[in-house]
């Protein structure tokens, strides 16, 4: 990950933050049982500290400051509410340096950037917040910097003179930023989880591949499949907000991270689109899944929530129940298969089986698959089938 990398992060999380705020609640992370909790990082949070991670310029600025021995008091954003917050200092508008930081902070009050970290907007300035403002800090410099984030909504970040420490104040919360070290050895044991679990879902994923083909599957086994995916998407998740704050430190971190989530998250659509009710309306995918994310912790671990969140009422005696996919998976499998394609044919067929045995000449009956492409089709469902059936019996 690269420092331009970490300022890319930041502006993507921020638009994010705007359109999707995170669902994730804290998981706990099963070993047998459950004894690890992840705890929840939200997109604001996530933004800022990629703008602060190691081989940024805010960051150099940052571990300049805390070399020099000096606090520090720096507002990440302006506007009219920061402006009537500010009294004194002088306007400076200049291009962001680590150098000029640092000198900046020798001098008693704060300093304004704007809110991608790029430009010096105003330094020396002392900040009056709102007094009434509730605040659990007792250093003056803590305290302002959480009562100016709390009345602003920017981030504030506060360099402790006495302590070495940075801390970051963001919609009501405080965070401490380690060193490298530290996180890396709490994304090392969080990355092990990680591999675990998404050993185990490949597993349950090849067992219900087997039982698709067979027509055996229940909704107990297709909900063990999509728990084993929100399990691991969740660990996942926690694992990328360490990527985040560790920066260029992280770049081997996030390449074992894409390595092992690659394909999850368009299998758990797929996957969602297959054991949807064949009555709900066409945006129930996107519902489904939004359901999915604000599953709780112990809600996750029960299955009967599961199937509820994807449209499946009847309480425990349903996870029994018989059930065939679409075949959006599976067809996803299919090497050099269109999306528009794989929508028709599931029109078309309805049901998986109903697929399995079809013909090149009933596939060819389909719109836009063509004599070639219905030999592809028909060719790489034998193949998956064959394959799945030797993964599970032999």
């Amino acid at each position: 990950m690269t420092a331009n990398r970490s300022v890319d992060l930041a502006r993507t999380y921020a638009v994010r933050s705007t359109l999707l705020p995170l669902a994730h609640g804290a998981l706990n992370i099963v070993e047998g049982a459950a004894d690890v909790v992840l705890p929840e990082r939200d997109e604001p949070m996530r933004a800022t500290l990629a703008l602060m991670a190691p081989g940024t310029a805010l960051r150099d600025g940052l571990e300049r400051i805390l070399r020099g021995n000096t606090g520090a008091l720096i507002v990440l954003g302006f506007d009219e509410t920061v402006a009537a917050l500010c009294t004194g200092g002088f306007h400076l508008d200049v291009e962001f340096a680590a150098t000029r930081l640092r000198e900046l902070c020798k001098m008693d009050g704060a300093v304004v950037l704007t809110s991608d970290g790029t430009k010096i907007v105003r330094a020396a300035v002392h900040l009056m917040p709102d007094s009434t403002i509730r605040s659990e800090e007792s250093g003056t410099r803590h305290r302002t910097a959480e009562r100016v984030a709390k009345q602003t909504g920017f981030p504030v970040i506060s360099v402790s003179q006495s302590m070495h420490i940075i801390g970051l104040y963001v919609n009501g919360q405080r965070h401490v930023l380690d060193d490298s070290a530290a996180i890396l050895s709490r994304a090392n044991q969080a990355l092990a989880t990680l591999e675990r679990y998404k050993s185990r879902l490949d597993e349950v994923a090849g067992t219900l591949s087997a039982l698709e083909i067979e027509d055996l599957v229940t909704v107990r086994e297709a909900m063990v499949v999509v728990q084993r995916m929100e399990m691991v998407r969740r660990i996942a998740d926690e694992v990328e907000g360490y990527v985040i704050e560790l920066g260029t430190d992280g770049r081997l971190l996030a390449l074992q991270l894409d390595e092992l989530m690659a394909g999850v998250d368009s299998d758990r659509t797929l996957i969602v689109r297959d054991y949807l009710p064949e009555d709900l309306e066409r945006s129930a995918p996107v519902k489904a899944m939004a359901e999915l994310d604000g599953l709780t912790a112990g809600e996750l671990l029960d299955l009967s929530a599961v199937s509820r969140a994807l449209g499946h009422n009847g309480g425990s005696e349903m996870l029994d129940a018989p059930i065939s996919p679409r075949g959006f998976r599976l067809l996803g499998r299919v090497p050099r298969l269109p999306g528009p394609v794989v929508e028709r044919i599931v029109g078309h067929f309805a049901s998986l089986q109903r697929l399995l045995g079809a013909t090149v000449d009933d596939l060819q009956a389909v719109d836009g698959v063509g004599a070639a492409r219905a030999r592809s089709v028909r060719e790489g469902l034998s193949r998956l089938a064959e394959v799945s059936m030797l993964e599970r019996y032999v």
